[in-house]
C-alpha cells in the first residue's frame, strides 16, 4: 500500500467509521440509561439482532425495492442524457427548459407518488416512474452544463481541423461532460432508493422494503422497521459505490488529477 493510498484511507475511510461507531455507542448508552419503550427507540443491539433474525427475508425485500430503483435510475438517467443532448444544442431551448427542469426538481416526491399510482397502477410500474422522474431532472441539468463546459480554445482548435459536429461531441464535449454526468449519477443513486421506498409507502406488495417498514411501524414492531432501514442503507451504499467504481474505470484521468 503506497503512502498516498494510506493517507487517503486515514482521511476518507477511518473518520466516517469512527463517527458511526461513536453515534451507535451513544445511542446504545442512551437507551440503557433512559430506558425508553422499545417501540419508540430500540437499542442498536436489538436492531442488529432483528437484522440477523430476518436476514434472508429483508435482503429479498431489499432486492425487490432495489430492482425498482435500478430500472427507474436507468430510465430517468438515460432520458436525462438524451434530453440534454437536444437542449444543449439550442440556446432558446436551454433558456426555456432549464428553469422548468430546476423548478420541477424541487417538487416533493410525496406529492407525485399518488399521481403515478393513478397513472401506472399500484404495482412496480408506479415506483419505477417515480424514481425515473427523480433521476431525470438532475441528470438533464448536470449534463447540459457539462456539454457546455468545453473550453472555447479547444472548440476553436477542433474547428480549425475541420471537425464535424459528431467529432466535436465525441472527442470534446462528451469527455468534458463526463464528470458532470457521473456527479448526477452519484446523486441519483441515493435518490433512487429513497424514491422507491417513499413510493412504496402508498401501497403495494408487502415483499418490498417501503411496505414492510410501514407495516411493521404501524403495529409498533419498530425494531424490525429499523432493521429494514439498515438493509435499505446497505443497498443504497452499494449502489453508490458501484457508480463510483464505474466512474473511476471510465474516467481514470479525472480520478488521478483530483487525487494529486
Amino acid at each position: 500500500m503506497t503512502s498516498q493510498t494510506t493517507n487517503r484511507f486515514r482521511t476518507t475511510i477511518i473518520p466516517p467509521f469512527l463517527v458511526m461507531f461513536g453515534v451507535l455507542a451513544l445511542w446504545e448508552l442512551g437507551v440503557l440509561l433512559f430506558n425508553p419503550p422499545p417501540f419508540i427507540l430500540p437499542a442498536p443491539s436489538s436492531i442488529l439482532a432483528a437484522f440477523f433474525a430476518n436476514l434472508g427475508e429483508l435482503f429479498l425485500y431489499g432486492f425487490n425495492t432495489f430492482r425498482e430503483a435500478f430500472f427507474g435510475f436507468l430510465i430517468g438517467c438515460s432520458a436525462g442524457i438524451i434530453g440534454a443532448m437536444i437542449v444543449a444544442r439550442s440556446e432558446t431551448l436551454s433558456a426555456v427548459l432549464l428553469p422548468f427542469a430546476v423548478a420541477s426538481n424541487s417538487i416533493p416526491i410525496v406529492a407525485m407518488a399518488p399521481l403515478t399510482i393513478v397513472w401506472f397502477g399500484i404495482d412496480e410500474g408506479s415506483k419505477i416512474a417515480i424514481v425515473a422522474i427523480m433521476c431525470f431532472f438532475p441528470t438533464l441539468v448536470s449534463t447540459v452544463r457539462g456539454l457546455r463546459a468545453a473550453s472555447p480554445d479547444a472548440l476553436a482548435l477542433m474547428h480549425s481541423y475541420a471537425a464535424n459536429d459528431w467529432q466535436i461531441f465525441a472527442k470534446l464535449r462528451m469527455p468534458t461532460a463526463l464528470p458532470f454526468v457521473f456527479n448526477a449519477f452519484r446523486v441519483c443513486a441515493t435518490l433512487s432508493m429513497i424514491g422507491a421506498i417513499v413510493a412504496e409507502f402508498f401501497g403495494g406488495s408487502v415483499k418490498f422494503l417501503g411496505v414492510y417498514i410501514k407495516t411493521e411501524a404501524n403495529i409498533l414492531r419498530t425494531t424490525n422497521a429499523w432493521a429494514a432501514i439498515l438493509v435499505a442503507c446497505i443497498y443504497g451504499l452499494a449502489f453508490y459505490l458501484a457508480i463510483v467504481a464505474v466512474e473511476r474505470w471510465v474516467m481514470p484521468w479525472y480520478k488521478d488529477s483530483s487525487e494529486e
